[in-house]
């Protein structure tokens, strides 16, 4: 079995416009968000075998959250800049080429991606991945290789307003 949660980036700040996208921060909900669903997960008993995120700041940040809570070293978070700005197909192909010693992996991107993604893998569709929104999917699977549409499918999917009004 094989297993990804694909989470959409906390909330960013857009107060300093001297910022290039790819260095904004998060913002307050972000800096609640981020840790309150990572210890969901946590909660939830989840166990990491590798954390993957986008280049940006407020992917970053938010990954550096859920590696805190799932007990994972920040230096282990793997940086891959084609998460940045990235197809669901460029997404895809960064599953199917991990590593097969991992069972579960996460991955923090941003939408629209998050959110196409999600839809290939839901029965139902998803409008909108929201900020720090996760996504669950899971393959029948033993190699990364074979994670595809037509054997993976979204188990569950989380987002802080489910939790905070």
């Amino acid at each position: 079995m094989k297993t990804v949660f694909f989470v959409r980036h906390a909330k960013s700040s857009w107060s300093d416009q001297s910022l290039a996208d790819i260095e904004r921060p998060l913002n307050n909900r972000g800096l609640r968000d981020a840790p309150f669903m990572a210890a969901l997960l946590k909660g939830k008993a989840v166990e990491a075998d590798q954390l993957i995120s986008s280049p940006a700041n407020r992917a970053f940040t938010t990954a550096t959250y859920f590696a805190e809570a799932l007990g994972v070293q920040r230096e282990d978070i793997l940086v891959r800049n084609e998460i940045y700005e990235a197809w669901p197909e460029d997404i895809i192909n960064i599953v199917q080429s991990a590593e097969e010693a991992w069972s579960t992996i996460l991955i923090f991107g941003h939408n629209p991606t998050m959110t196409s993604i999600a839809n290939i893998f839901s029965k139902e569709y998803i409008a909108n991945v929201p900020t720090c929104g996760i996504v669950k999917v899971v393959a029948p699977v033993d190699n990364w290789s074979m994670f595809r549409r037509e054997n993976a499918k979204m188990e569950q999917f989380y987002y802080p307003k489910q939790y905070f009004t």
